[in-house]
């Protein structure tokens, strides 16, 4: 259907590939353990937003830039990486202060929006996200099928909404554990240089990357 083929498999594979630890993973991680349920759930949206990018440049073949070009793919890299790293000096030296409630609310409301755009940005600016959708979402498609834009689309949702389910999974499990250390302020200082070494090990292994 829509020229997709072995699609059963492409689940089972989808599903494996997302469960599988890796920088998103850990970036989630860090953000719930570091900032509680609210900050993984927005970094997991954030992160399938930033996806979701991926696999509409993927469909109409935008993607192949970054395949096809050094220049292009260094600087999405070098981006994601200064900006996790940039992420990981903020959250190590971070200090809530203490506000009035209706500062507390506003301060709230910017810093989940923060957290939202973070997720996209830390997804799009890595070039390896838009290079896995080009290698292996075609292996499932008939390229006889007459609009293969659909199938890949399609397959790339699919892979888009396991890979959702099991960030949120994640996201709430990963705060729940952590919920109790979070209520003690020394201990949440140590939770924040947690997360703040985590973005920059992924900044640097980013930096590191090859194609």
């Amino acid at each position: 259907m829509f020229g997709i083929i072995n699609y059963e498999t492409f689940l089972i594979a989808a599903i494996l590939l997302n469960v599988t630890p890796g920088s998103d993973t850990l970036y989630i991680l860090g953000q719930s353990i570091g900032n509680g349920k609210k900050a993984g759930i927005l970094s997991a949206l954030g992160i399938s937003t930033g996806a979701i990018i991926h696999i509409v440049l993927a469909t109409f073949g935008l993607s192949v830039i970054l395949a096809e070009s050094v220049l292009a793919f260094n600087i999405v890299k070098y981006c994601g990486a200064a900006y996790l790293i940039f992420l990981g000096i903020k959250s190590l030296r971070v200090r809530k202060p203490s506000l009035p409630v209706k500062d507390s609310t506003i301060l709230e409301k910017s810093s989940d929006k923060k957290t939202f755009v973070s997720g996209i940005l830390t997804n799009l600016f890595n070039p390896k996200v838009a290079l896995f959708f080009l290698a292996f979402l075609p292996q499932f498609i008939n390229v006889n099928y007459h609009n293969t834009t659909v199938s890949f689309f399609l397959l790339g949702i699919t892979f888009l909404c396991t890979g959702t389910i099991w960030c949120i999974i994640l996201a709430l499990y990963a705060s729940k554990l952590s919920s109790k250390f979070r209520q003690n302020p020394k201990i949440k200082v140590w939770l924040d240089r947690f997360s703040g070494t985590v973005f920059i090990a992924l900044g640097i292994k980013l930096a590191l990357l090859k194609r």
